[in-house]
């Protein structure tokens, strides 16, 4: 397993969770990195994204309230969500992707449950 996803778990709704994605420094360094989230019944959506060049991008239903960031130290990719709401309940994928010479990589872990109770 290349990506591998922890940190999951059942938090109270206003509480904050820490989920980190494991992976080859290589992989981290040479994908565009991300973490969706699925809900049941509902397709994966795109929770937040940190670009090659180190940008980051959020969907607008969780900006504000999450973060995500490298730790080079660690070779992982964290997402820390804070103001958690029920709905943001799901499990939570570690993605890499990218594109070169016409190739695409793109790799998922395993994924991590996040529930959120009222």
């Amino acid at each position: 397993v290349q990506l591998q996803a922890s940190g999951g778990g059942l938090v109270q709704a206003g509480g904050s969770l820490r989920l980190s994605c494991a992976a080859p420094a290589i992989i981290i360094r040479n994908n565009n990195m991300s973490w969706y989230r699925q809900a049941p019944g509902k397709p994966r959506e795109l929770v937040a994204q940190i670009t090659i060049g180190g940008n980051t991008n959020y969907a607008d239903p969780v900006k504000d309230r999450v973060t995500i960031s490298l730790d080079n130290a660690k070779n992982t990719v964290d997402l820390q969500m804070n103001s958690l709401k029920p709905e943001d309940t799901g499990v939570y994928y570690c993605n890499a992707r990218s594109l070169s010479g016409g190739a695409l990589y793109n790799r998922w872990g395993q994924g991590t449950q996040v529930t959120v109770s009222s």
